[in-house]
């Protein structure tokens, strides 16, 4: 059975940076891919970020390159998105996912198996 157990949400201000942690406990994999992916009240799920289990394939939204990092340490079993100069419209529910699958196929963004049962991301003007 696998788990997907994410920490690290709160409330800031626009501006400050957060770093939100996905653990895999349970059953885990050598090869996955991972993604994270936000949900805002009233509106649908967006993709945020994703990275393959060696973290040499990643992949972003335009809409957070260049303030989020995502990175993996295998050796924890944890994937990291480190968010910098938040912004209120990061405001949302954060989700990590697994896929095993491990591809960066044309469904990479929301394709997963496994999901966490997220972490609130507040961002205050």
């Amino acid at each position: 059975q696998v788990q997907l157990v994410e920490s690290g949400g709160g409330l800031v201000q626009a501006g400050d940076s957060l770093r939100l942690s996905c653990a895999t406990v349970g059953q885990t994999f050598s090869r996955y891919r991972m993604g994270w992916i936000r949900q805002a009240p009233g509106k649908e799920r967006e993709f945020v970020a994703a990275i393959s289990w060696s973290g040499r394939t990643t992949a972003y939204a335009d809409s957070v390159k260049g303030r989020f990092t995502i990175s993996t340490d295998n050796a924890r079993n944890t994937v990291y998105l480190q968010m910098n100069s938040l912004k209120p419209e990061d405001t949302a529910v954060y989700y990590c996912a697994l896929d095993p699958r491990a591809n960066f196929g044309l469904d990479y963004r929301y394709k997963y198996d496994y999901w966490g049962q997220g972490t609130q991301v507040t961002v205050s003007a």
